[in-house]
């Protein structure tokens, strides 16, 4: 009888395990294909059941917190402070959780807070997917927060991303060089030639990726005042022939669906 419930768990194990694979295959391959609206839904439902059955997948963490920020930052017209910052925890808990990472919070000194900086600052390539997107997430989430908190979480979000940069200046296509042109047009006492600068860099780096434009003139251009910018800039991206980089199509056509919402509500942006 004993033998017999053992041998039954271990098939219902088995079974749950590869349902969870199963859901794993299912999303990636739909996500690859997330142009098409009823595949990216579809993608996002498969990830959503598997990243519930298994939250400590560092990778799995990783695919739902960019499903979770493409939702978030390109479909949802209503506030979304939310579902960004649940695609920041998501990532944070994968790193807190992560075998390369929790070592070296653990040998860390002194109080919560500065055991956390201590240990992203010394964070390993293998865990940096993790920080960006967790940098990202978050610095979205505070984007329409008040003054005093953006300034609380300055901080940690810079060690997250200088991280990054140290780690690897052209992930996510300049991802790092983006994130500091869009955050610093949030934070108070800070230049807005800071944010031009790492936005110049990033384009530099990756002009074939439309979002380093497109958030350079939602973000910097807008912050300045710059409506000719502003306007000659998405207007330009929404002229790109999107066949040239197949790679980065997905991506590329959501930013230039994003371009052609900020150019609709361009006089309100600009009141």
């Amino acid at each position: 009888m004993f033998g017999f419930n053992c041998t039954a768990k271990n098939i219902k194990s088995q079974s749950k395990t590869q349902n969870i694979d199963y859901l794993i295959e299912q999303g990636n391959q739909l996500w690859d294909q997330r142009i098409d609206s009823l595949a990216f839904n579809k993608a996002e439902h498969f990830i959503t059941l598997a990243h519930q059955q298994q939250q400590d997948n560092f990778a799995l963490s990783i695919l739902y917190s960019k499903i979770i920020y493409t939702r978030a930052y390109f479909l949802k017209t209503d506030p979304t402070d939310s579902i960004f910052l649940h695609g920041s925890n998501v990532c944070k808990n994968a790193l807190m959780a992560h075998n390369d990472f929790l070592p070296i919070f653990n040998r860390s000194e002194g109080d919560s807070t500065f055991k956390l900086l201590s240990a992203i600052a010394e964070a390993p390539q293998s865990v940096l997917p993790g920080l960006y997107w967790w940098g990202i997430n978050h610095a979205m989430y505070l984007q329409n927060k008040p003054v005093l908190e953006r300034i609380k979480q300055r901080e940690l979000l810079e060690v997250i991303m200088h991280r990054v940069l140290s780690l690897d200046p052209s992930f996510y296509f300049s991802g790092p060089y983006r994130f500091f042109g869009l955050f610093y047009t949030r934070i108070p006492g800070v230049e807005l030639s800071r944010s031009k600068n790492y936005f110049d860099q990033a384009i530099e780096a990756n002009p074939e990726y439309l979002g380093n434009k497109v958030q350079l003139a939602q973000f910097h251009y807008q912050k300045t005042g710059n409506r000719e910018k502003f306007n000659e800039t998405l207007e330009m991206v929404i002229s790109t022939d999107l066949t040239k980089y197949p790679e980065i199509m997905a991506d590329n056509f959501y930013y230039q669906k994003k371009a052609k919402i900020l150019l609709k509500n361009e006089s309100l942006l600009f009141e």
